[in-house]
């Protein structure tokens, strides 16, 4: 962000990453995550008052384990290593860090042996949230034991007069209680001003679309959804009649979505343009069954419909409405370290080459955090509160080969859990909850006679952020009706399952 302080969590390779920076944000300071090894220059032109070294897999000890890059001690800013970033720094330091023989994972609590400013406020027994297979054997000169685990771990050390400290637990998730405490306490070592917010966000966010569009022509793709809703209003505060708002109908979505979103955007204070793309996804998609492939066709296949769109309006850039969960996940601009979970048609799923230039304004939000954005600039709860859906809508649900034939098959299945679910007070605690469509077909009996046919299975779960998720408990009785519905009125589907599976080990989309 233009003239923000910052705090940057470089990325060792932790499950836990995002953690860090959203618990970061929710105290009031800007947090980018960074690979391990970026450049120097890319490093301070985010104005870091100080740094935090992610967790990791892998062991300090490993011939080829990533290091701590030497630009980083020679700033002279407060550090603060979590798991594997408390191991870097006491290898660093000349301390010893080797295999344990008491693994501490899961639960766990801390006895706190010397005081100091990190654990301001903390009380001795806390409980926290241990992770890892190696433990600091031998502490680097100058440092002191600030905690121990119960098992007779070390659990923090720090360099008092240096500012640098490392804790072996993650303070970043929910498990460790007083974990949002000792955030808090570092970032005041950090002298941090506690100045980040989303209005300045708004603000800054529209004098820097203006700024790069320079008067120009704009193309904003938009779903109907909340992200791009966003992306597209900010666009329009920034540019007015420049902006052209552009929704595709991929013949890949929820009953009625075309209806929907076309008389909800057509209202909006800007140039609405209506594709017609669903024959030429489909055509592009035929004997597809790889997900990955099928994210990148239709990535590429939305790049090209706006391209071919945007030569007669001579529009040079395009804005769309990507998240830092998607950024995340497709790892396109994260460390090797980090492995990709699935290629997001609008990140990893683009083209390498493109006509257009592209402008991401929410590239470094997450989903709460654009919702709130939604509301301060007047959109309704209507469109902030509509459940996410895929870019490649339906594909992804669809497990295998696409046909016609299947389309149809989800898009009633899907509406039955949808009109289902939305009868119920559910509706305003789920994140997500839909249809998905098995490639596989099972027995059953019907009116006395047997049945070949297709399995859906019911999925629905709690999330703040889309990076983790919990299964949702639906109420039984709304279980039985969506299952009864869906074998009554949806002819080639005879069975269905519920999933619950979180995440992670899963993600919420089965492709």
């Amino acid at each position: 962000m233009k003239n923000q302080e910052s705090i940057l969590v470089l990325d060792y390779g932790s499950q836990y990453n995002q953690l860090i920076c959203r618990r970061i944000r929710e105290l009031g300071v800007y947090t980018e995550l960074l690979p391990f090894d970026s450049s120097i220059t890319k490093v301070l032109s985010l104005q870091p008052k100080g740094f935090i070294l992610s967790g990791g897999p892998a062991s300090v000890y490993d011939e080829n384990a990533p290091k701590l890059p030497d630009w980083i001690l020679k700033q002279n800013l407060p550090v603060l290593g979590i798991c594997y970033g408390m191991q870097l720094l006491a290898e660093k330091f000349n301390g010893k860090v080797k295999s344990s023989s008491k693994r501490e994972y899961g639960p766990a609590q801390i006895e706190i042996l010397n005081s100091s400013p990190l654990f301001q406020d903390v009380k001795s027994g806390s409980h926290c949230w241990m992770s890892h297979g190696d433990e600091v054997s031998k502490v680097p000169p100058q440092f002191h034991v600030i905690a121990r685990s119960f098992s007779g771990l070390i659990s923090a050390l720090g360099h008092e007069e240096k500012k640098i400290y490392g804790v072996q637990f993650h303070p970043e998730v929910s498990h460790t209680p007083f974990g949002k405490i000792l955030l808090k306490n570092f970032l005041d070592i950090c002298g941090c001003e506690f100045t980040w917010n989303l209005s300045s966000f708004i603000e800054d966010s529209i004098q820097q679309i203006r700024e790069l569009t320079k008067n120009e022509k704009v193309i904003c793709a938009v779903s109907g959804g909340v992200d791009s809703t966003v992306a597209a209003l900010l666009a329009a505060k920034a540019i007015g009649k420049n902006l052209h708002s552009i929704f595709v109908d991929t013949g890949l979505l929820r009953k009625q979505e075309k209806e929907e979103v076309v008389s909800i955007l057509s209202k909006f204070p800007m140039s609405f343009h209506l594709i017609n793309g669903a024959k030429i996804f489909l055509e592009k998609l035929k004997n597809v069954k790889n997900p990955e492939e099928k994210r990148k066709i239709i990535g590429r296949t939305f790049i090209s419909l706006f391209e071919n769109r945007a030569k007669p309006l001579k529009a040079r850039f395009l804005i769309q409405g990507t998240l830092y969960p998607d950024v995340i996940e497709s790892s396109q601009d994260q460390n090797k370290l980090s492995a990709k979970i699935k290629t997001h048609h609008n990140v990893g799923g683009l083209p390498k080459t493109m006509k257009l230039s592209l402008i991401e304004p929410l590239r470094y939000l997450f989903k709460d955090e654009v919702r709130e954005i939604g509301k301060k600039l007047g959109i309704s709860n209507k469109i902030l509160q509509r459940q996410p859906f895929p870019g490649p809508g339906l594909a992804v649900r669809i497990l295998g080969e696409i046909n016609k034939g299947q389309i149809s098959l989800l898009r009633r299945a899907d509406a039955i859990v949808r009109e289902e679910v939305e009868k119920t007070d559910e509706i305003t605690r789920l994140w997500q909850f839909f249809a998905v469509l098995l490639p596989i077909k099972t027995v059953g009996v019907m009116g006395d006679k047997r049945t070949y046919e297709n399995v859906a299975a019911v999925r629905a779960v709690h999330s703040n952020d889309g990076m983790t998720a919990s299964y949702a408990r639906l109420p039984w009785e709304v279980l039985d009706r969506i299952s009864s519905r869906i074998i009554s009125e949806v002819k080639g589907i005879n069975r269905v399952v519920y999933d619950i599976t979180p995440k992670p080990p899963g993600t919420i989309e089965w492709e």
